[in-house]
């Protein structure tokens, strides 16, 4: 039990853009995915006899730029790597905030992006 423990003090030390690369990295090295299986939560059976309803889990995400904060030149820098944009393209989103910065992406992927500009000094909301 000793390693487990060590393994999970460890995990608690890290952010959430590491967290998100941690996970990746588990699903190349295994062959895996981390996302609960939707169909696993459906064919559950009502627990003493209650009426359960299956919630489908959200599989997609939008993450909108809500504002840009004091430090504008790191927030169009952190948009231009995220999206691929040019200068000019990304600062237009950045200028019109609140924008969609990357529609329909993975939940980990939106929590590294909302951690990167974050720390740029952006505020962020996932959808």
């Amino acid at each position: 039990m000793s390693k487990i423990n060590e393994i999970l003090e460890a995990v608690k030390g890290l952010t959430v853009l590491e967290l998100a690369e941690l996970v990746k990295a588990f699903e190349d090295e295994f062959g895996v995915s981390a996302a609960a299986p939707v169909a696993a939560v459906a064919a559950a059976p009502a627990a003493g006899g209650a009426v359960a309803e299956a919630v489908e889990e959200k599989t997609e995400f939008d993450v909108i730029l809500t504002s840009v904060g004091d430090k504008k030149i790191n927030v169009i820098k952190v948009v231009r790597e995220i999206t691929g944009l040019g200068l000019k393209e990304a600062k237009e989103v950045v200028d019109n905030a609140p924008k969609p910065i990357k529609e329909k992406v993975s939940k980990e992927e939106a929590e590294a992006f909302k951690a990167k500009l974050t720390e740029a000094g952006a505020s962020v909301e996932i959808k």
